[in-house]
């Protein structure tokens, strides 16, 4: 069975020659699957028009992704353990290219549907065995770079992706813009196969019962969660997928004690400081994604800013992203504890969404400007440290399992804060407006008239309320982090190697 590396393990033995292909190939991969996060959403409206569909089947184009990547990262990490990380990646990015390929040719929304659910699949392993490839390949403050350029790359690709993506569909159509990506796919699996190889020592089954079942738990609770707010959430299908769902995942963690090659080892998330370090990603997650898909709505609709504009504005959040990782790992470097560095980040995380209920359609630049710029920095400091952090506690033989735990938190994350901040911004509305059709035009950002009073009013505060609920989920999550990564003493195998503190 896999297992946390103790706090007083000797360190593994380090790596005589590292890839010189190994970090570019693996930036290039997670740049591509995060944009295609962010940035497939500009071209949902020309597929719609191309493909005559809207409503739920044009939606799925963006939610099968999320889905698919959620729900298949925690096992494509444990199988890169088994059977090759390098292997894993080539064989996800030709999925993910496959799935992209087939979207660009498609003149069905429902072979675009599935498509988009094959690319998923790709992203997913492109992500957990990528980062599996650098743990593997790099060990101590070169870890930590890695990780932090990794995370820069992954902001970077989220902050700019609907700008590229736009760019390209305006030159080259939107299936051009996918044609573009199947290209940039296949060169990553063509530079994939001259990195190194590495696997778990010793040989081991594959627990394929674990596998379906954790697949079917997250994607059953995770389409039950995408499609509530349409279908409400006492629907019979709703509910049925929701129990099915905890149903399911109840068997996967019974399941999971007692096998001996399992796909999530109960001994990685019992471990305090690893989890810890975890949850630091999620709250981040959480603070970040709302404000991210929804505010320039807000901007627009209440502030009166043109979709420039507050796309300019958007760069207060995003900005800090592609620069402070890289800065966070330096300051460790210089013996900043990291543990204090995540602390302050999730302070100016749970501040920062706090600070958004003085969203007002008055000055709005000027109200968000402070907390998009803490939310932003907070979660560029999470993306330098947490996963470095996080890596180095586990073994050797188990972090394409643990990059899979810890990109399967953020992308059920992605898909839980898109779902559920809809679904609390929309129900507050309907409640203040008393029309559920001209809420969800409101919410929108489609105002039955420029600067109506009552619209305007209920749409900031229905906000507010949103972010309060946003705010005390992350203090929640916060205090959480403190508590188990300030416990007790966590060694990493660099600090046994080492000697530094975190």
């Amino acid at each position: 069975m896999d297992s946390i590396t103790s706090r007083t393990s000797p360190p593994s033995a380090p790596v005589a020659r590292v890839s010189p292909l190994t970090l570019p190939v693996v930036l290039i991969g997670v740049l591509l699957v995060a944009m295609s996060v962010s940035g497939t959403a500009v071209a949902l409206s020309s597929m719609g028009e191309d493909l005559g569909t809207s409503g739920s089947p044009l939606n799925w184009v963006v939610a099968g992704y999320n889905l698919a990547f959620a729900a298949m990262t925690l096992v494509a990490g444990s199988t890169a353990d088994r059977i090759g990380r390098r292997r894993v990646f080539v064989g996800a990015a030709l999925v993910f290219t496959a799935g992209f390929a087939t979207t660009a040719v498609s003149t069905s929304i429902v072979v675009t549907d599935i498509a988009r659910i094959v690319s998923g699949v790709g992203g997913a392993g492109i992500m957990a065995a990528g980062g599996a490839l650098l743990a593997a390949e790099f060990g101590g403050p070169a870890r930590n770079r890695a990780f932090a350029l990794m995370g820069t790359v992954a902001g970077t690709g989220i902050a700019v992706g609907p700008t590229l993506s736009g760019l390209l569909i305006s030159v080259t159509g939107w299936r051009g813009a996918f044609v573009v990506f199947t290209v940039v796919g296949l060169l990553v699996a063509l530079g994939a196969t001259r990195t190194r190889e590495s696997r778990a020592d010793g040989t081991r089954g594959s627990d394929w019962t674990g596998g379906t079942l954790f697949v079917a738990a997250l994607s059953l609770l995770m389409f039950a969660l995408l499609e509530a707010p349409a279908r409400g959430w006492t629907h019979p299908g709703i509910v049925l997928c929701l129990l099915a769902g905890l149903a399911a995942l109840l068997v996967f963690a019974r399941g999971q004690r007692r096998s001996s090659s399992p796909v999530l080892a109960p001994s990685l998330v019992a471990d305090r400081g690893f989890l810890g370090w975890s949850l630091a990603t999620l709250t981040t997650s959480v603070g970040f994604l709302g404000a991210l898909v929804f505010l320039p709505t807000y901007l627009q609709a209440a502030g009166g800013l043109s979709p420039a504009a507050a796309g300019v504005t958007m760069l207060l959040l995003t900005g800090p992203v592609l620069v402070v990782p890289l800065a966070a790992v330096t300051l460790v470097a210089w013996r900043v504890s990291a543990r204090l560095l995540i602390l302050v980040s999730l302070a100016l995380v749970v501040l920062g969404n706090f600070g958004l209920m003085l969203l007002s359609s008055s000055h709005v630049v000027a109200v968000v400007a402070v907390p998009l710029l803490m939310i932003g920095t907070g979660m560029g400091v999470s993306f330098g440290l947490a996963d470095g952090q996080a890596m180095s506690m586990v073994a050797a033989d188990s972090v394409g399992m643990a990059a899979g735990f810890l990109n399967t938190l953020r992308g059920a994350a992605e898909a839980l804060v898109i779902a559920a901040f809809s679904a609390a911004l929309l129900s507050l509305l309907t409640g203040r407006l008393g029309d559920a059709e001209r809420a969800a035009h409101v919410s929108a950002g489609h105002l039955s008239s420029p600067g109506s009073p009552t619209e305007l009013g209920a749409l900031t505060w229905s906000w507010h309320m949103t972010q309060l609920g946003v705010g005390v989920v992350c203090l929640v999550l916060a205090v959480a982090v403190a508590v188990l990564i300030t416990g007790g003493r966590h060694r990493s195998r660099d600090e046994t190697k080492a000697g530094a503190g975190i």
